[in-house]
């Protein structure tokens, strides 16, 4: 189920990296059901904290690729006028993955 952009659709700087990256989100989801499945369970709470903590490095790690492909396509190469902005963007979001506000 490969997600194709319409013709007239301006392409993001993920988006010759979207299969891998909806792969991998599909992972993450399977992940979260199983801590869903842990605690139905009744499961260790350490082991429950565990699986979690897996769940974020795995989206931190899907968000800093993103940031990257955000930085070279939408950032670098924007128009001059529009990188201050862009950049601002950017570090708004660098501070919320970072969890700093």
């Amino acid at each position: 189920m490969s997600a194709k952009p319409r013709p007239a659709e301006k392409l993001h700087g993920y988006s010759n990296k979207r299969d891998p990256l909806i792969k991998r989100l599909r992972r993450i989801e399977g992940q979260v059901r199983g801590v869903q499945g842990m605690v139905a369970e009744d499961r260790y709470c350490i082991d429950v904290v565990t699986q979690i903590t897996a769940i974020q490095a795995a989206l931190d790690k899907v968000a800093l690729e993103l940031l990257e492909d955000h930085a070279e396509h939408c950032v670098i190469g924007a128009d001059e006028s529009e990188q201050g902005e862009r950049t601002k963007e950017l570090m708004g979001a660098v501070r919320r993955l970072l969890r700093h506000g």
